[in-house]
């Protein structure tokens, strides 16, 4: 079943990410590492939702596995750093890398900051968008290995035909919706599969878990 889900995946992110073709990524220093393992630190925030850290980091370990990476739980790796007193993200950020090498034994680090997280109103409309950059280091030498940024935004499947009246009551249940349920948390995992998914244009390279690893 994951065969067959995770090559539509792929085309599927490619659709919504778009046709544009970039700068090709410089490869070696991630090709020279071969990580296998990850350990992925709470994100900072930029945005002003509290949620946002959190929601992104919930999202990440599903894109890195089926991308073929063994990813420390972050449950768990969260608790460590709350036993040692460490829980807000920018001072865990600024953890000597030996450190992390010392108690988790992962290959590399991934670093995320969350720069826009959340949904604004406006007369006709509501957007949520959810934006994050990441970049994967080397944990023994501290060589950055990858770096990439990725969003994502409610308004990217929405049509404005129907006339005011009617764009008006849909703005209104977006509105009540969006009040309700947290659609930055669905958001935040259309980011993060873009951000994180391998096989992407200029995105992480496949594990040595993924059965797509000679194809790339």
């Amino acid at each position: 079943m994951k065969r067959i889900f995770y090559p539509l995946l792929l085309i599927l992110v490619g659709v919504l990410t778009g046709c544009v073709t970039p700068e090709p990524y410089d490869y070696t220093a991630f090709r020279e590492a071969k990580p296998r393992s990850i350990l992925v630190l709470p994100p900072t925030n930029q945005s002003p939702d509290v949620k946002a850290s959190y929601s992104m980091l919930s999202q990440i370990t599903y894109p890195l596995a089926e991308s073929g990476y063994y990813v420390l739980p972050v449950a768990v790796v969260d608790e460590t750093f709350r036993q040692n007193g460490l829980a807000n993200p920018e001072e865990i950020h600024n953890v000597p890398l030996d450190k992390f090498h010392r108690i988790f034994g992962a290959d590399a680090v991934l670093y995320i900051d969350v720069e826009e997280y959340g949904t604004s109103y406006r007369v006709i409309s509501s957007d949520t968008r959810v934006t994050a950059n990441a970049e994967l280091v080397d944990i023994r030498t501290g060589a950055k290995l990858w770096s990439g940024r990725a969003t994502a935004s409610s308004t990217e499947q929405n049509s404005n035909s129907g006339g005011l009246i009617a764009m008006l009551v849909q703005a209104a249940i977006e509105q009540i919706a969006n009040t309700i349920t947290d659609k930055g948390h669905e958001i935040s995992g259309i980011t993060s599969a873009r951000l994180l998914t391998a096989g992407m244009p200029n995105g992480i390279l496949h594990g040595p878990r993924s059965p797509y690893l000679s194809q790339q």
